[in-house]
């Protein structure tokens, strides 16, 4: 049985989606997404451009033998090549399983980017050598530091020394050095119990967490079976340790929480200040398939919370008003570039809309799309300016400061925008998966034109566009922000007749 360090990081972010990686049906994988291609292409791209400027030995064997390619990294650290690049590392070990079942011997392969050699005293000779891994990541990731005490540990049956530390070459951030003496512990705790997960083959339950599952390829297969179950990870706000305090309890159906009384969780940590609350009527919303009136939270004097009784009716929310402006931004995190600028015109006096779809083609032009937008909005200049989310506001904040935009210019816009995410989370629970566009809009019969396209795929479109100068990338861009700014008006229409309506 086979525990390499790519299923040691599969299991520190989900131990369903390591077990399925060794016991899963192949068939049931989604097909990797056009975001997820890139993501793997930059960081090889990356880890090339760094070990290019470098010399290097690399070990040579058959395809999938570990025990050849064991050998000859041995090989190569006897030898004292100054770096090994993708060495392989590889210790056997007898693993006693808690429940009566036979003893299994599990098989430990990791294969760090590089073995470093360094002056010091092991079996090798009077040199020993430092595990380094480049990665894409700009932060040092406790699953980055678990992984390289997962190689060290390794290490030390190949040299019969402990390494002090291991290495991580971050992006942006060069070299950080691991504390292995703090890693090690946690990372053989990790290794036991994946051990056990393993030998038991005991499937853990399904657990839906939006953002570890976004990238994984059993998605799909776990969120069918999450919605077969109504599990509770499908409500916003039962996350993992929530969702373990509900179990101590036994309402882990959406009928058993939706029935409870907040007294019931308020004595638990993790439901205090109003969460309790909040997570009952998220129960009782999607058990029965409509939307509810929340109760707002009221800052006390003492720093917490307390609930109103009043209907909560936005005052910012107005049903019609004779111009209105939808803004939806698309950007390119790694440019630092935002390159479309979405404004969806409503004319309610004259019944017309009209949509900009305001396109930097490359990063010298973002000036320009910049100062079309401040005269678009300008034009209208007392019209609301509705957004989904704050980084509209952020982006009008960046882009003043960088174009060193008159004041005046930008400063009233301010007081225009009107975040309807936030108008949403604070009025009304929705029986949705998540509060974001896409699921909110959805439930209120809104659809995009490409219903797989999202913002992931748009970084992945404008990079393309970047690549091969096709302007189907852009036009798919474009389609998507401007769906984006339409729906936007769905939820902000529907929200405004809703609060003026009960």
């Amino acid at each position: 049985m086979l525990i390499t360090d790519n299923l040691l990081m599969a299991y520190q972010r989900c131990d369903r989606r390591s077990f399925l990686d060794v016991y899963g049906d192949l068939n049931e994988q989604d097909p990797p997404s056009d975001f997820f291609v890139k993501l793997m292409q930059e960081t090889r791209l990356y880890q090339n451009s760094i070990i290019e400027q470098q010399s290097y030995h690399k070990p040579d064997y058959p395809k999938g033998d570990w025990k050849s390619g064991s050998q000859a990294t041995i090989e190569l650290m006897k030898q004292g090549v100054d770096r090994i690049y993708r060495g392989v590392l590889l210790q056997e070990e007898k693993n006693e399983s808690s429940i009566d079942s036979p003893s299994s011997i599990i098989t430990l392969v990791s294969r760090p980017t590089l073995l470093i050699k360094q002056p010091g005293e092991s079996t090798l000779g009077n040199w020993i050598y430092v595990p380094t891994d480049i990665r894409l990541g700009k932060r040092p990731k406790l699953d980055y530091q678990i992984i390289m005490a997962f190689h060290s540990y390794l290490l030390e049956n190949y040299q019969k020394v402990i390494t002090e530390h291991g290495v991580l070459f971050l992006r942006d951030k060069g070299f950080y050095a691991v504390n292995l003496d703090l890693r090690t512990p946690e990372m053989l705790e990790l290794v036991k119990d994946l051990m056990e997960l393993i030998v038991t083959k005991k499937e853990p339950e399904v657990f839906i967490s939006r953002q570890k599952c976004n990238l994984c390829r059993w998605y799909s297969s776990c969120h069918q079976i999450a919605q077969s179950q109504k599990h509770l990870s499908l409500l916003p706000g039962v996350t993992p340790s929530r969702y373990q305090k509900l179990k101590l309890i036994n309402h882990t159906t959406l009928e058993t929480l939706a029935k409870t009384t907040p007294e019931t969780l308020e004595t638990y940590p993790e439901f205090g200040e109003g969460i309790a609350k909040q997570v009952i009527q998220q129960a009782q919303a999607s058990l029965e398939n409509r939307a509810l009136l929340r109760e707002p939270r009221q800052p006390r004097g003492d720093g917490g919370f307390s609930h109103q009784k009043e209907k909560n009716k936005s005052s910012l929310l107005p049903m019609m008003t004779p111009i209105e402006i939808y803004f939806d931004l698309e950007a390119q995190p790694e440019l630092n570039l935002d390159y479309l600028h979405g404004l969806l015109i409503v004319n309610n006096q004259n019944n017309t809309e009209k949509y900009y779809g305001l396109l930097a083609e490359n990063s010298e032009e973002e000036e320009a799309i910049w100062e079309r937008f401040l005269e678009i909005v300008w034009s209208y200049p007392i019209a609301p300016i509705y957004h989904f989310c704050e980084y509209e506001i952020q982006t009008v904040k960046r882009l003043a400061k960088l174009y060193k935009t008159p004041i005046h210019l930008w400063r009233p816009l301010l007081n225009r925008f009107i975040d309807i995410h936030k108008e949403v989370t604070q009025s009304v629970t929705l029986p949705v998966e998540s509060y974001a566009l896409k699921p909110i809009a959805r439930w209120m019969g809104f659809e995009w034109r490409d219903s797989k396209a999202n913002g992931a795929q748009c970084v992945f479109w404008y990079d393309q566009w970047l690549e091969t100068r096709d302007r189907a990338f852009l036009d798919a861009i474009v389609t998507y922000n401007e769906d984006d700014c339409r729906a936007t008006q769905q939820v902000k229409n529907w929200l405004s007749h809703f609060l003026h309506n009960i």
